[in-house]
């Protein structure tokens, strides 16, 4: 177990001192309970009921995830059915991810807390600052592509064609793929941190001809890439372990933010929001459907 962490000696910042939770799943959920976990600690925080919240998490089985006003047209359900994915819609924007062999990160705060206050672009920044501290702490020297990135009409259904502003790389190949939704009182933002893995298998489950495939799978190969890759270590590194990254991450926060980071669990109540919007919402066809 992560213990509590606080690196405020050595950060920066100006923030001034705070206390989230850390929330490290060590059971891997499936992508509806994952999504709706995600909102249902938003959610909890928007109300004042729980502190900010860190969560990293695992996906079983593995999921494509869509961005929030993607169509379903995009996704080859039968494809993905035969390779056993679940097809879940976020909250969030963005394009297909294949959630597999990766540590997904979660930040829910208040949309008052100043580390997410202000806009999009702005809380990006300073969680992507985060991101990369913890990286360097494994030993990587990754970066952020440059506030003006921005996502093009021709872009493809995959998230990791291409970066957008502020999300991670490594030797210029996409890294980390980050998703935003700011609600009235909150602010939730999620990523995907391959491990391991070939990132291009998003492809046989995209709804596109095999010309395109054959393609878009030689760009994906060429634009992005997975932590063991970056790193230049085998598939099976200790390094590269979900439960390695995650204190790694946990302290990239801590330090880039001014944070004290206190272990602690989902409470009752928030999973029992949870379980409702793995009813009506993450698990419901009409909204899976909805785009």
């Amino acid at each position: 177990m992560i213990q509590a962490i606080s690196d405020r000696a050595e950060t920066e910042t100006t923030f001034a001192p705070a206390v989230w939770r850390l929330v490290v799943d060590e059971t891997p959920r499936s992508g509806a309970a994952n999504m709706a976990l995600d909102q249902a600690l938003a959610l909890a925080c928007a109300a004042g009921e729980s502190p900010p919240t860190l969560r990293f998490y695992r996906w079983q089985p593995p999921a494509v995830s869509l961005g929030r006003h993607q169509p379903l047209a995009e996704i080859d359900l039968a494809a993905a059915a035969a390779h056993g994915y679940e097809v879940v819609r976020r909250s969030t924007g963005g394009r297909a991810i294949l959630h597999i062999d990766e540590l997904t990160y979660a930040v829910a705060a208040p949309a008052d807390e100043p580390r997410v206050r202000g806009g999009v672009m702005d809380a990006y920044l300073r969680l992507s600052n985060a991101l990369l501290a913890g990286l360097q702490r494994l030993g990587l020297q990754a970066d952020k592509t440059a506030g003006s990135v921005r996502a093009g009409p021709d872009v493809s259904a995959a998230c990791f064609e291409a970066p957008s502003a502020y999300e991670i790389t490594a030797a210029g190949r996409k890294l980390i793929g980050s998703a935003q939704s700011r609600r009235a009182r909150y602010v939730l933002q999620h990523g995907s941190l391959p491990l391991t893995g070939d990132i291009t298998r998003l492809v046989d489950v995209l709804a596109l001809p095999p010309a395109e495939k054959g393609r878009l799978r030689a760009q994906l190969a060429q634009r992005a890439g997975n932590l063991a890759q970056a790193l230049g270590v085998a598939e099976d590194a200790a390094v590269v372990g979900f439960e390695a990254v995650a204190a790694a991450l946990a302290h990239g926060f801590a330090e880039t933010l001014n944070l004290t980071l206190r272990p602690g669990p989902i409470s009752a109540a928030e999973l029992r929001a949870a379980a409702r919007l793995i009813r009506e919402q993450y698990a419901n066809d009409e909204w899976t459907q909805s785009y």
